[in-house]
C-alpha cells in the first residue's frame, strides 16, 4: 500500500480517460444555452460553433504539445510557471479553481431545480445538498471512483446526442416513421431572412454566447497525470478533439436548426433539444432532455470536483497554495484539497439562494471570462515551451502544433478580439463578464507578486518532491543528503545535475512521486547484479 503523503496515483484506466476526454467537451450548456445562441444569430450560429470549435481545436492542439511533453496534475498553470514565471503559474491556477467551485455551485442549483421537479417534496437546497455530498464522497473514496462516475455519466451523454442526430437526419430525409416531418428540412437553413437574419455581425454575438459552453475539453490533460500512461492519453485526447466537436456540436446544432424554423418561440420556452424533439411529436421528449441534462449537469459537477481538486494540489505542490492541500491519503486522494473546494461550492451555493441577484451574480460574472483568460495563457506558454522542449529534449516533442508560431499567435489574436468585442457588448452583459473577471485577475497577479517579492526567490525543490520541476531533459537527482545537487538548471538552462546522478530520461511523473515508465520497469536487470542509482527507481 502507498503511504499517505506519497503523491497522486495512476487510478484512471484508459477506458475512463478515453471517454472523459470524449465527454469532457459535451457540458451542459449545450442542452440548455444553445436556444439564445440560435435566437441571436438564426441558422449563422453554426458559424459561431465553427469559430469557436477552431479556436479550441488550436488551444488543445498546443496544451496537447506540451502536456504529452511533460504530463503533470497542474496541466496549463505549471506549463506556464516554467514558461512564463510563478506569477503565471499562481494566477492562472488560482483563477481555473475560482471557476470551478462557481461552476458547482451554478450545476448543483440547476440539477436541484430538475429532481425538485420530480420529488417536490425535497426543497431546491436540500437536492443540491444531496448532489454534492454524493459526488465529493466519490472523489473523496479514489481517483477510480470519479473515473467510475464520470465514465457512464460521458457515456450517457455521448449516447443521447448520436441517438438525437439520428433520429434527426432520419426525420429530416423524411424516413422516420410516426413522426411529424412537415417542418424538418434543410430548407429551414436559408428560409425565415435567410442563413444570417440579423446580419454577419451576429456571428460575434453568437460567439460571446456559445464560447464558455466549451469549457472542459482540457480536463483530459489533467486526469492524464493520474493515469497508466499519460503521454498516450494527452496525445489521444488531442487528436480527437476535431471530430469530437464536429459531431457533437456542429452536428447536433445542424439538426436542431434544421428540423424547425429558427425564429420558432418553442425554441426559446422549451429549450432547443426539446423544441426539436417536439416538433416530431415524440412523446415525453421533455421528461427525456430532463432526464439527459441532468446526466450532463452531475457530470460537469462531478469533474468540476475533481479538476478543482486536482489544481489546488498542484498549487499546494509548487507552495502556491497551503501544504496540506499537497498531502494525499493511502488512496492518492488529495482530501484536503478537495474538501477546501467543496466547501466553497457550498458557500455559493447559499449565495445563490441568499443573495441571487447581488453576491452570486458577482461570483458568475467575474469568474466568466476565465476561459478566455485560460487560454490566452496557453498560447503564450506554449510559444516559450516549444523552445524550451526543442533545446532541452526535442525527442518529447510528440505532439506538434500546426505551423507554429503563427497559427498560434493568430489564435491568441482571436480570444484578444473576442474579449474586445465582449467590452462592448451590452446586451448580454459581456462587458460587465470581462471587466469584472479583469478586476479579480488583477487581484490574483497582484498577490502573487506580492507573495514572490516577500518570499525572494523560490528555493529549489527538493528532489523527491518536484520531477515536474526539473528541466525536461535534466531528471531530478535520486539521492538526497550532504553532497546531493541543489541546483536543477545552470548557466544559459543548461542541466546543472552531474550526469552520473540523473535519473533515467524515460521516466514520467504522477503528481510528485515519480514512477518509471512501462518500458523501463519491463527492463530485465541480470542476476548477480545490484542497479546504480542512475537506474534504481525511487518509491
Amino acid at each position: 500500500m502507498t503511504p499517505p503523503g506519497s503523491g497522486l496515483q495512476a487510478g484512471l484506466k484508459n477506458r475512463h480517460l478515453t471517454m472523459i476526454a470524449i465527454g469532457g467537451v459535451i457540458g451542459a450548456g449545450l442542452f440548455v444555452g444553445s436556444s439564445s445562441g440560435i435566437a441571436a444569430a438564426g441558422p449563422g450560429i453554426l458559424l459561431s460553433y465553427a469559430l469557436v470549435g477552431t479556436l479550441v481545436v488550436l488551444v488543445m492542439r498546443m496544451l496537447g504539445e506540451m502536456s504529452a511533453a511533460n504530463p503533470t496534475s497542474g496541466s496549463f498553470s505549471e506549463h506556464a510557471d516554467r514558461a512564463l514565471g510563478r506569477w503565471a503559474g499562481f494566477s492562472i491556477g488560482w483563477l481555473y479553481w475560482f471557476f470551478w467551485v462557481v461552476v458547482l455551485a451554478v450545476e448543483g442549483t440547476a440539477g436541484a431545480k430538475i429532481l425538485s421537479g420530480w420529488v417536490p417534496a425535497v426543497p431546491q437546497w436540500g437536492w443540491a445538498l444531496i448532489v454534492m455530498l454524493v459526488l465529493t464522497a466519490s472523489n473523496l473514496f479514489s481517483v477510480g471512483s470519479y473515473g467510475e462516475f464520470e465514465f457512464w455519466f460521458a457515456g450517457i451523454k455521448v449516447v443521447a446526442i448520436a441517438a438525437f442526430i439520428v433520429v434527426g437526419l432520419l426525420a429530416i430525409f423524411g424516413v422516420l416513421p410516426g413522426a411529424h416531418t412537415d417542418q424538418a428540412s434543410f430548407a429551414n437553413l436559408t428560409n425565415h431572412g435567410g442563413f444570417l437574419p440579423h446580419g454577419p455581425g451576429a456571428i460575434l454575438t453568437g460567439v460571446l454566447l456559445v464560447v464558455f459552453s466549451f469549457m472542459g475539453s482540457e480536463i483530459a490533460t489533467l486526469a492524464a497525470g493520474e493515469s497508466e500512461d499519460p503521454q498516450r492519453a494527452v496525445t489521444k485526447a488531442t487528436n480527437s478533439i476535431i471530430w469530437r466537436i464536429g459531431v457533437f456540436y456542429l452536428g447536433s446544432i445542424l439538426v436542431v436548426v434544421a428540423l424547425l424554423p429558427w425564429n420558432s418561440p418553442s425554441l426559446e420556452k422549451d429549450g432547443s433539444y426539446v423544441a426539436a424533439l417536439n416538433s416530431l411529436g415524440i412523446a415525453h421528449a421533455g421528461q427525456i432532455m430532463n432526464v439527459i441534462v441532468l446526466t450532463a449537469v452531475l457530470s460537469c459537477l462531478n469533474s468540476g470536483l475533481y479538476t478543482a481538486s486536482r489544481m489546488a494540489f498542484s498549487l499546494g505542490q509548487r507552495g502556491d497554495a497551503p501544504k496540506a492541500f499537497a498531502r494525499t491519503n493511502s488512496r492518492g486522494v488529495p482530501m484536503a484539497a478537495i474538501l477546501a473546494s467543496v466547501v466553497f461550492g457550498f458557500v455559493a451555493v447559499f449565495f445563490n439562494y441568499e443573495f441571487p441577484d447581488t453576491v452570486f451574480l458577482f461570483l458568475v460574472n467575474s469568474s466568466g471570462a476565465v476561459a478566455l483568460f485560460v487560454w490566452l495563457v496557453i498560447c503564450f506558454s506554449q510559444l516559450r515551451m516549444r523552445r524550451i522542449i526543442q533545446r532541452e529534449a526535442p525527442e518529447k516533442l510528440i505532439v506538434r502544433m500546426w505551423l507554429y508560431p503563427y497559427l498560434t499567435w493568430a489564435a491568441a489574436a482571436v480570444i484578444v478580439a473576442v474579449l474586445v468585442y465582449m467590452l462592448f457588448d451590452t446586451e448580454h452583459d459581456g462587458r460587465e463578464t470581462v471587466l469584472l473577471s479583469l478586476l479579480v485577475a488583477a487581484i490574483v497577479v497582484a498577490i502573487s507578486l506580492i507573495k514572490q517579492k516577500v518570499a525572494g526567490d523560490r528555493p529549489a525543490p527538493a528532489a523527491d518532491a518536484s520531477a515536474d520541476k526539473a528541466p525536461l531533459g535534466c531528471p531530478p537527482p535520486p539521492r538526497r543528503g550532504p553532497g546531493a545537487p541543489t541546483k536543477f538548471v545552470g548557466p544559459r538552462g543548461r542541466c546543472a545535475v552531474p550526469a552520473d546522478q540523473r535519473l533515467p530520461a524515460n521516466f514520467h511523473a504522477v503528481g510528485s512521486r515519480p514512477i518509471a515508465s512501462a518500458a523501463l520497469r519491463a527492463s530485465p536487470i541480470r542476476k548477480g547484479t545490484r542497479p546504480t542509482a542512475a537506474a534504481r527507481p525511487r518509491e
